[in-house]
């Protein structure tokens, strides 16, 4: 039975933490200054996570490595499970034609890209984290915009940063819930608290996303309909959180958001006078042919030939507005178009009615991994051993479901599924290898108590601490991809130091929830997971360093706006 300790080397803290970080530090320095492919980049991160846990830790080598043998098995089940599925339907649809069909629908919307990234990565995407997360929104939101005409890095920038502010919320407030049960603080403060900072961040992220689609010009020429679109999501995520119910708040704030924006283009549309060139590869007006790219590669319709790495140029405009426009869309396929991602929401929306969540969840197997045996620091049995294996009510499986609806609307043949199925696999074997290897390395961390020392000595802080509780929780989100499960890392650390520190546990604890969303972006989950999605697999460094600076930016904005909060400025807004 292994129990991590805090400071073992020399008894001293700091220099425990110094040795704990070396993983993440590898893990950077191997993505984003040696620019070497993401699976090296996790493998070698692994590798020193090891070596740290059993040289500096004292782990058994035995127990290190099952730890890491479980977070791998994690990684498949459920995360590959889930964005694999979402990818695979978005291969349906371009295999039947329909995302052209869809890709129509959204430019007579408007024809202009940063009105399209909003609805799109944005609004649909909050939808989406709101019923699913776990990668879906990124999976399926790059593609999209994809087959709009971005350029494979320009959709994978932008839809990352757009997944970030639902991230507190989704799936269904799973994310708040967990903090709450880590924690013992009541939920609906936790709740409350994170609807009154993520909202904050949430006014300015529509702004930031048609300055990273346009550049100055296009921020000019759409700023109206992206503050319009920040402000009501803000809006209706604070009101939905603090006084409806917290699960829906980003389905609520996604809906609301994209009726705003629909309507504010139309009423007051972008300037036309001075439209930038945003991509050579945008569509240019209703003649417009667009070849979709992504992971699609070799033996699909829209590939690129080369599996899984279509250059810059795989979304190329084939076709301008003096070639005859193609026959308009009718009714029919426009509603088939849609029909996938209604199917979508409409499964995971009746898998949370309780009778039916109750009967999915009944038949979910709970057991310990085997061999494993962990104590937390404080001598308590661990529960990383536990794994969930909720075959049924987990969102892959949902998916799976949609999917089938996906093939009868679409009248797509068995045989066809299959084959699309089996051809995403290919295009994501190094984004599984990836993934796998990540969520090794925040097993190992966590099981080791480097996450644990890492945590213990920022929390030394005292009430400076308030600036670095949000930090603590962009670094887990970082690391292990999901906002849930850097709560379920730093949870239970931020109400000690808070306690210790005199600060408003609830403030805190909330924080680690709101400052986790930024780290969205640059984890490297969520870079693989876009990267592979419109192909460009082994260019996770090039995202990691443009979404780095931003993220920066946004992590320091949120550690100003808790660390007032916890002054007498802005403590009024603590519930």
């Amino acid at each position: 039975m292994y129990r991590p300790t805090l400071d073992p080397l020399a008894d001293s803290l700091a220099l425990s933490a110094l040795v704990a970080g070396l993983p993440i530090v590898t893990l950077f320095l191997l993505l984003g200054v040696l620019r070497v492919r993401a699976w090296l980049a996790a493998l070698g991160a692994l590798a020193v996570a090891l070596l740290v846990s059993v040289v500096a830790y004292s782990m058994p080598t035995g127990q290190a490595l099952l730890t890491a043998s479980q977070g791998a098995t994690f990684a498949l089940f459920p995360l590959v499970w889930t964005f694999g599925t979402a990818i695979w339907i978005y291969r349906m649809t371009v295999t039947s034609g329909h995302f052209d069909v869809l890709r129509r629908s959204f430019a007579r919307v408007s024809d202009d890209q940063q009105v399209q990234a909003l609805v799109i990565a944005f609004c649909f995407g909050s939808l989406l984290e709101g019923l699913a997360g776990q990668g879906t929104p990124v999976a399926i939101t790059t593609v999209m915009l994809l087959a709009l005409g971005f350029r494979p890095m320009k959709a994978a920038t932008v839809a990352l940063v757009a997944n970030t502010v639902p991230a507190a919320f989704g799936p269904l407030g799973l994310p708040i819930t967990t903090l709450a049960r880590v924690t013992d603080l009541p939920t609906g403060d936790l709740g409350a608290m994170a609807g009154r900072q993520v909202p904050v961040i949430a006014l300015f992220i529509p702004l930031l996303l048609v300055g990273m689609v346009g550049g100055r010009r296009g921020l000019r020429r759409t700023w109206h309909i992206a503050l319009a679109c920040g402000v009501s999501f803000a809006l209706a995520q604070f009101l939905t959180s603090n006084y409806f119910a917290m699960a829906l708040a980003d389905i609520v704030a996604g809906l609301v958001s994209a009726v705003v924006v629909t309507v504010t283009a139309r009423v007051w549309p972008p300037r036309r006078h001075d439209d930038p060139v945003i991509d050579a590869a945008a569509p240019a007006g209703p003649g417009t042919t667009v070849t979709p790219g992504g992971p699609i590669g070799s033996g699909a319709p829209g590939g690129s030939g080369a599996p899984g790495r279509p250059t810059e140029q795989a979304v190329a405009v084939v076709g301008r507005t003096d070639v005859a426009s193609p026959p308009p869309d009718t009714s029919v396929e426009v509603w088939r178009a849609y029909a996938p991602y209604l199917v979508i929401v409409a499964i995971f929306g009746l898998s949370q009615v309780p009778a039916i969540a109750d009967a999915l969840n009944a038949v979910t197997v709970t057991f310990n991994w085997p061999g494993l045996h962990l104590l937390t620091t404080s001598g308590a049995p661990s529960t990383l051993p536990v794994f969930r294996f909720n075959w049924l009510s987990s969102t892959g499986t949902l998916l799976v479901l949609a999917g089938l609806v996906t093939m009868v609307i679409l009248r797509v043949t068995v045989r066809t599924a299959v084959v699309a199925y089996g051809q995403t696999l290919a295009s994501l074997r190094w984004a599984i290898l990836t993934v796998c290897g990540l969520l090794a390395l925040a097993f190992v961390m966590n099981g080791s108590g480097q996450t644990a020392t890492l945590g213990t000595w920022m929390a030394g802080a005292g009430g400076l601490f308030a600036l670095l509780s949000p930090v603590l929780g962009w670094l887990g989100v970082a690391l292990t991809g999901s906002d849930t499960s850097s709560n379920s890392l730093f949870g239970a650390l931020q109400v000690t130091a808070a306690q210790r520190a005199g600060l408003d546990p609830v403030l805190l604890a909330a924080a680690n929830a709101s400052g986790g969303v930024v780290g969205k972006m640059i984890s490297l989950q969520n870079l693989t997971i876009a990267a592979s999605a419109v192909g460009l697999n082994g260019r996770e460094g090039d995202l990691f360093r443009r979404m780095f600076g931003w993220s920066v930016v946004l992590i320091c904005a949120m550690a100003v706006l808790v660390g007032l909060q916890a002054t007498p400025v802005l403590s009024w807004m603590v519930p």
